[in-house]
C-alpha cells in the first residue's frame, strides 16, 4: 500500500542490502531522488521487516550472551547503570567451531530475571547452553530451561573471559560504531529497529546473493505500516 513504483522499492532495498554499511535515510533520499520523509518511511519499513525476519529464528547451540547499553546524550558514568542509555541484550550463537553463526540484540527495558527469563523463552531454543558474565539477571535464563553457565569478570580470569566473551563483545562494539557512524542520531524508540537491521545484515553476511531476494519476500507477505505506526515506539523483544 505505497504510492511510490516498485522500481522505487526494489532499488532502495538493493541499496540498503548491498551496500557494506548501513545506509542512512538521508543518503537513501538522495540516490533515490525522493523527498526526506519518504526515504524515512521506506527504511523503517524495510528495518521493521528485516527485524521481525529475524526475530522469529529462535538461536541454538552454544551462545554468548551479555547485558550492553546504547545512545543517550548525558556525559558521566557508562554502561551499567548509566543515566540516559538504552539497555538491550546482546547474543551470538556459535557452530561446534568457535564460530558465530546467527546474533541476536534486543532493547529490554531492564536487566532483571524476569525480564531475562520471558527474552530467553522468545529468543532461545530450550537446552541451549549460553554463557554469560555473573550479572544475577542471567540466573532467569534457568526458568527458561536453559542451560546456563557464568564467568566472572575479575584479575584472575581475565584473560578466560576474554576468550568466552569474544565474539558478543566484538559485535557490541561493531554496532555502536555502525549506528553512530551512519546514524548521529535516533530516537530511543527507533533503537529496536536498528538493532534487527544490524542483525540481518550479519546474519545473512555469508548469503549476500540471497539478501535481496529475502527482503523483498518478507516485504510482500508484511502487513501495510501506516506512518502513525511507524512513528510509535516499537515493541523491544
Amino acid at each position: 500500500h505505497s504510492k511510490l513504483p516498485l522500481t522505487t522499492w526494489f532499488l532502495a532495498i538493493y541499496l540498503i542490502t548491498q551496500d557494506k554499511n548501513s545506509i542512512s535515510a538521508l543518503e537513501l533520499k538522495r540516490k533515490l531522488g525522493v523527498s526526506y520523509n519518504a526515504a524515512w518511511r521506506i527504511k523503517h519499513k524495510l528495518m521493521q521487516v528485516m527485524k521481525e525476519h529475524d526475530d522469529n529464528r529462535k538461536l541454538a547451540n552454544i551462545v554468548q550472551l551479555d547485558d550492553a547499553y546504547i545512545g543517550g546524550k548525558q556525559k558521566g558514568k557508562r554502561g551499567r547503570g548509566a543515566k540516559g542509555k538504552t539497555p538491550f541484550v546482546s547474543a551470538i550463537s556459535l557452530n561446534e567451531e568457535g564460530h558465530p553463526i546467527y546474533m541476536r540484540l534486543s532493547v529490554v527495558s531492564c536487566f532483571k530475571k524476569q525480564e531475562i527469563t520471558d527474552w530467553a523463552k522468545k529468543h532461545l531454543q530450550e537446552k541451549t547452553l549460553v554463557i554469560s558474565d555473573v550479572l544475577p539477571c542471567f540466573n532467569g535464563l534457568l526458568a527458561a530451561d536453559i542451560i546456563h553457565g557464568s564467568l566472572p569478570k575479575n584479575g584472575k580470569e581475565l584473560h578466560q573471559y576474554e576468550a568466552a566473551f569474544y565474539w558478543v563483545d566484538t559485535m557490541i562494539g561493531n554496532v555502536k560504531n555502525s549506528i553512530k557512524g551512519t546514524c548521529h542520531a535516533i530516537r530511543e524508540k527507533h533503537i529496536p529497529r536498528y538493532l534487527g537491521e544490524f542483525c540481518f545484515r550479519f546474519n545473512y553476511r555469508f548469503r549476500i546473493e540471497d539478501i535481496f531476494n529475502t527482503l523483498i519476500k518478507c516485504g510482500a507477505k508484511s502487513p501495510p505500516m501506516p506512518e502513525k505506526l511507524l512513528t510509535l515506539a516499537e515493541s523491544q523483544w
